[in-house]
């Protein structure tokens, strides 16, 4: 089965509608199923005494996104026919989306959140879950809280939350570890920006989500960091592998059309010469 390809806007929308509309229509181009935003207040996101002290965290308000944008987002997602989804960082989040995402993503950081998980959960609507930093018994433990809220559609990705992350420690088997461990479907949010990756974790791994970091031009907040693809350098990596699940097949061994006219051009098993005999007499060369 292809994986689900969803771009994360992240907070390269820089506060502006029309940017991030213009997510919509580069993540709608280049092949994906879903583009996701994040839902954060900065009060609500670090602590006080961080903030306080950081004049770097404090300026990420700039970063956060306006709850009037959601409507033309979600308005915009449908007549792109593409999924909208949306990370919630605070509590009141999940309620704020509830009438707009197709599937709510809870990030790497929030992992231990219980309280965010729960709220997710009982909306009905399927969770998405990136495992960056995660033990296994953590996320054994986040599942757990998922199931008991009442989630049902539960697919883990699996994260290395550095910003890029290094290829060496990608570790993509741990993508059938949490399958395994789990009973979940599972996946690989990408922070390496390295087109191999994202094909061998499809393609040995059997990543049925892969999520990725996306800018529109080089200009958003995050991509300075290394982990943001653009559109022109995602779009073939999702074109090769959505090609590549063209070449499966149905599954058992039969002539393919494009090699029918060549079958009677087989050796003849009486002779051991081409065609076969009941060709021979009447072809002519065209």
């Amino acid at each position: 089965m292809q994986p689900v390809f969803i771009a994360e806007a992240s907070s390269n929308h820089g506060r502006d509608l029309t940017r991030a509309l213009g997510f919509v229509d580069a993540a709608a181009e280049a092949g994906c199923d879903a583009v996701k935003f994040q839902l954060f207040r900065i009060d609500r996101l670090f602590a006080p005494e961080i903030l306080a002290r950081s004049e770097k965290h404090r300026a990420r308000r700039e970063w956060e996104l306006p709850l009037e944008h959601l409507a033309p987002i979600t308005e915009h997602c449908s007549e792109r026919r593409i999924l909208f989804s949306c990370t919630p960082f605070y509590l009141e989040a999940v309620e704020e989306l509830r009438p707009h995402v197709a599937f709510y993503k809870i990030a790497s950081y929030e992992l231990l959140f219980a309280d965010l998980l729960r709220a997710c959960a009982t909306t009905g609507k399927p969770v998405m879950l990136s495992t960056g930093m995660a033990t296994m018994e953590e996320i054994l433990e986040a599942v757990a809280v998922l199931r008991q809220a009442g989630a049902a559609d539960i697919t883990l990705l699996h994260c290395v939350s550095a910003y890029p992350a290094p290829v060496g420690e990608a570790n993509l088997s741990a993508i059938a570890a949490l399958r395994e461990a789990t009973g979940c479907k599972a996946g690989w949010s990408d922070h390496t920006r390295r087109p191999a990756v994202i094909e061998r974790a499809v393609h040995r791994w059997g990543a049925e989500a892969v999520e990725f970091h996306l800018d529109l031009d080089g200009h958003g907040a995050e991509y300075a960091a290394g982990h943001c693809w653009l559109p022109g350098e995602i779009a073939p990596v999702i074109a090769r592998i959505r090609e590549s699940f063209s070449a499966d097949g149905a599954g058992f061994k039969e002539p393919q059309p494009s090699e029918r006219e060549d079958r009677d051009w087989r050796a003849d098993p009486a002779d051991g010469m081409r065609p076969l005999r009941h060709i021979r007499a009447d072809w002519v060369p065209v």
